[in-house]
């Protein structure tokens, strides 16, 4: 049996149909789910030098660096409102030991946070930043997670770090 090749009008009708069960009636565009996202594993060393229980504070030290992220629930996707991360660096006003080195903050109502922090510094040959959800400070019942990531360059004033978190 041989398949005739269907017309670029056909596929264009396909494609217009697709478009119109995508945006539902209201004819507006539905903003796309993860479907079975995989949650964040814990990063090797991502829980070194970790206190836990940092207060939640508006900036670390004096500032100038932003960490800032995402949090969503492993599986659909949803944002995670309310949720606490900790930060935590070696930075130009302290080693990453230091209490004074550590933060925490609330992600807002999509799952969103941003926390300011001295400039990040190489330790170790590398200059990375500490980030942690830990459930034991969180009523939310998902499983901690603690990242580590590395920047791309000692000179970056910004990192992002997203978490996709799984239920404990």
């Amino acid at each position: 049996m041989t398949h005739a090749p269907l017309p670029r009008r056909s596929l264009l009708g396909a494609a217009t149909l697709g478009a119109a069960l995508a945006t539902g009636a209201s004819g507006l565009i539905v903003p796309a789910r993860a479907q079975g996202l995989a949650p964040t594993p814990s990063m090797r060393g991502g829980a070194n030098n970790y206190r836990p229980g940092a207060p939640i504070v508006e900036r670390i030290g004096g500032g100038g660096f932003w960490l800032t992220g995402t949090v969503r629930r492993a599986g659909d996707g949803a944002p995670l409102p309310r949720v606490r991360i900790q930060a935590w660096a070696h930075t130009t006003e302290g080693h990453e030991r230091d209490e004074r080195s550590h933060g925490a903050t609330l992600t807002d109502a999509n799952g969103v946070f941003r926390i300011e922090m001295p400039q990040i510094v190489p330790a170790f040959g590398q200059a990375h930043g500490h980030l942690a959800y830990d459930a034991a400070h969180d009523d939310n019942g998902f499983a901690t997670v603690f990242l580590r990531p590395v920047l791309r360059s000692a000179r970056d004033t910004s990192l992002t770090a997203d978490f996709v978190l799984r239920p404990a």
